[in-house]
């Protein structure tokens, strides 16, 4: 069965009924928190399009995820990705947090993206996408994002430790970092060839510092 990640829009608030109930249910399956959010949350993040969806060829919901923005958009957190049952363990879960990913990059390019979460499949995927985990003082301190955790079952951990630790991971993509590290890739090849061939690489270095040198002292 094919099944379609849409970037959400107002023909599908039909749909944020079952996604509350699903998101219910699998809390209390996985005995861990999920932080509740309204039909009329859901709706609105369709209508935005801060939102993506999963549906099979004939309509059948399957996925959802959706995009909160924090401290005037200098945060992003990726969330409310929820499976139904049926289609779980088929990587659906994956592809819509890569969708959810790309949408967040596309809108809010500067932005840090984060996402708490207790399940190890999310924190394997937020990985490859190149998150990596970090102390909840990292992240956003708008107090209203924290307030979105009181529908948690956790809450009350969460309040014990003063916001800084509680049964989820925190995990963070820094885009100014991944620019950094994209820097840096090509000299590390640049290394990686002079240790393969060594005094080839080298002698050509110093040949060309060489010319320049000498051309330099021309000019002068």
């Amino acid at each position: 069965m094919k099944i379609n990640i849409y970037v959400a829009n107002e023909s599908h608030v039909k749909y944020a009924e079952q996604i509350c109930e699903l998101v219910y249910i699998s809390a209390q399956e996985r005995g861990t928190g999920i932080a509740k959010r309204s039909p009329e949350y859901v709706k609105e993040k369709m209508r935005d399009g801060k939102a993506v969806i999963a549906l099979t060829d004939d309509g059948t919901f399957a996925g959802y995820a959706y995009i909160e923005t924090w401290s005037h958009t200098k945060f992003v957190a990726n969330s409310g990705l929820i499976v139904a049952h049926q289609f779980r363990k088929t990587g659906l879960a994956r592809n819509i947090k890569k969708k959810i990913f790309e949408l967040s990059r596309k809108m809010y390019p500067y932005a840090k993206i984060f996402s708490i979460t207790t399940g190890l499949a999310v924190m394997k995927i937020n990985s490859d996408l190149g998150y990596r985990p970090v102390p909840f003082s990292e992240l956003t301190n708008d107090e209203e994002f924290w307030s979105g955790c009181e529908g948690c079952r956790n809450f009350d951990i969460l309040q014990r430790n003063n916001y800084k630790m509680c049964l989820c991971t925190a995990l963070l993509y820094d885009p100014a970092k991944e620019k950094e590290k994209s820097h840096i890739s090509p000299i590390l090849s640049m290394v990686g060839k002079g240790v393969a061939f060594p005094f080839k690489t080298i002698n050509k270095t110093l040949h060309y510092l060489g010319s320049k040198v000498s051309s330099n002292n021309k000019e002068e």
